[in-house]
């Protein structure tokens, strides 16, 4: 950061996120104001709260937004400053969520120290988040993603865990839910077309950077600074691969697992091959929220942010 930015920072909080850790909050306010800046702090109150702050708050007044929540709020907040490109103040992360992803992205821990001096001085790195669209004519407006969208097992997984009981059992929730959904498995094949090149899978993730449910790597090669989706493939099915993906993604060896690959591309294409009898809707999860429903199209965002991480 340099010093001609204003010395102001917009924190726009989720209330509900994190519960148990609103002291890091606190602490990172006293720190910076200790600094000499001003903090003004905004709770949101309903779902698109954090995004209309993002994309209307003033440049001339803040030098730097921050938002403390969890990866949906961060990512309706990239929503915001993607459409104002180069006008809009840089993002710092105070992480509350479950799982964080950005804040592992973006190599930051979750002490207030650390949080404090990469909002007063961290290094801004440009990222073009991806940008999910469904059909034209089926209504709702395309979606920024600074990490992910994700269809089969793991969108199944999102959509299934209520807001209340990601409240009440954190990351307990997503393991539950994941149980049930590796019981009640059926072999539902995606098509994936990328750049034009076509893939079949038995669950697919398209991500901007490295890392998944936290700390976790699916793709070794992934920079949030490179304009580049990097798309991970499931090709086997059955309960016993489920099994045995998510013991590797648990012990870091996903990338070098048989029957999973990562392909990289610009323009992604994801749609129902086979639904082996499975009756509703195949959710897509964007950023850990169930969003959008298949077939979809994901590609790169004209519009980008600048992240802040620790210098």
């Amino acid at each position: 950061m340099t010093s001609t930015l204003p010395k102001a920072v917009l924190l726009i909080r989720n209330p509900t996120a994190g519960r148990r850790r609103r002291g890091l909050v606190d602490a990172v306010v006293r720190q910076v104001r200790a600094a000499g800046w001003t903090v003004d702090l905004v709770d949101t109150c309903a779902r698109g709260d954090a995004r209309r702050l993002a994309e209307t708050c003033d440049a001339g007044r803040y030098g730097v937004i921050a938002v403390a929540g969890g990866d949906g709020t961060i990512n309706e907040v990239v929503n915001g400053l993607s459409r104002r490109c180069d006008t809009a103040p840089p993002l710092a992360i105070v992480p509350l969520g479950t799982a964080n992803v950005l804040a592992h992205e973006l190599g930051l821990d979750a002490s207030a120290a650390t949080i404090a001096q990469t909002i007063l001085s961290g290094r801004a790195v440009l990222m073009r988040p991806g940008e999910a669209s469904g059909p034209l004519g089926k209504g709702g407006e395309p979606r920024c993603f600074s990490l992910m969208a994700g269809a089969g097992f793991d969108a199944k997984v999102v959509a299934g865990v209520s807001a209340l009981l990601k409240r009440r059992l954190g990351k307990a929730a997503y393991v539950w839910r994941s149980l049930v959904e590796t019981r009640r498995y059926r072999p539902v094949r995606y098509a994936v077309e990328i750049d034009g090149a076509r893939y079949e899978a038995a669950s697919v993730i398209v991500t901007r950077g490295r890392h998944y449910a936290g700390p976790y790597v699916v793709a070794p090669l992934a920079l949030l600074s490179e304009p580049l989706l990097h798309v991970c493939l499931f090709e086997r099915w059955g309960r016993s691969h489920t099994l045995r993906f998510g013991l590797a993604l648990l012990m870091g060896r996903l990338p070098r697992a048989g029957g999973y690959r990562v392909v990289s591309g610009r323009d992604v294409k994801l749609s129902v091959l086979h639904d082996a009898g499975e009756t509703g809707r195949q959710p897509v999860q964007i950023d850990g929220d169930d969003a959008l429903t298949l077939p979809v199209s994901i590609g790169l965002s004209t519009g980008a942010s600048r992240l802040l991480q620790p210098s």
